[in-house]
């Protein structure tokens, strides 16, 4: 049969994820680094994704598709909802469980490092747009993930720097990217260093940032970061 149907531009895709927590259905999934339909019958056609594509890879047309079946994605949901320790179809790291072995024994017993914060809050949704300590400042947002997984990210990242946190698959996108336009807007930065985790969705961090940036009106020196998994730098 004829229907509308979502279709997905590769070479625009960035692999960013923001689709994906859109599409109701499950319908999308981040498959080796790109977004894709992973099935016709799952997609109704609708595009609540459409505006969530900061790539503009996202549109919807007319040709003939498998007819979408209700019954088929509420059975695709549970079993995505069922996979939860494990690896989802998408191969996403964000969801997948992992473990490896770190070496303790080369850390000096009494290592220890001072904490470089000087703010409170650090949460984006509770940091005020007008906040003392971001007039001037130097600005770190970070995924909240990656304290974690870079040991040392005090002394290398937020040594001097004003820094605000946040979860870009978890949060609020599109409430929390008009808080960093006002933060932008309302506070004299100096630049902004975005450091987010290597996982697709985690990109979406990044694109966060540029888009208020730009229409915060402002132009400042932005940076990108990303820590793998492992805790390494890329």
């Amino acid at each position: 049969m004829k229907r509308s149907i979502v279709k997905i531009d590769e070479e625009k895709c960035n692999g960013c994820g923001l689709c994906v927590p859109a599409c109701a259905e499950g319908a999308i999934q981040i498959v080796d680094g790109k977004a894709c339909l992973i099935s016709e019958k799952y997609c109704d056609g609708l595009g609540a994704c459409l505006g969530e594509c900061p790539q503009g890879a996202i549109t919807i047309e007319e040709r003939e598709a498998e007819e979408f079946d209700e019954k088929a994605v509420e059975e695709h949901l549970k079993k995505v909802q069922q996979a939860s320790s494990e690896s989802l179809p998408c191969g996403c790291p964000s969801f997948k469980v992992m473990h490896w072995e770190v070496d303790t024994a080369s850390q000096p017993e009494q290592a220890s490092s001072s904490s470089m914060l000087s703010q409170w809050p650090v949460k984006l949704a509770l940091v005020p747009p007008q906040a003392p300590y971001l007039d001037g400042a130097d600005l770190i947002v970070t995924a909240d993930c990656v304290p974690f997984a870079y040991g040392n990210f005090h002394q290398d990242f937020l040594k001097g720097k004003a820094v605000i946190i946040s979860c870009p698959k978890l949060d609020d996108v599109k409430i929390y990217q008009q808080k960093l336009v006002e933060i932008f807007r309302q506070s004299n930065l100096k630049s902004i260093k975005v450091i987010h985790m290597e996982v697709p969705c985690c990109f979406g961090l990044f694109h966060l940032a540029r888009t208020a940036m730009t229409r915060s009106g402002k132009e400042l020196p932005l940076e990108q970061v990303v820590i793998s998994i492992k805790g390494e730098r890329k």
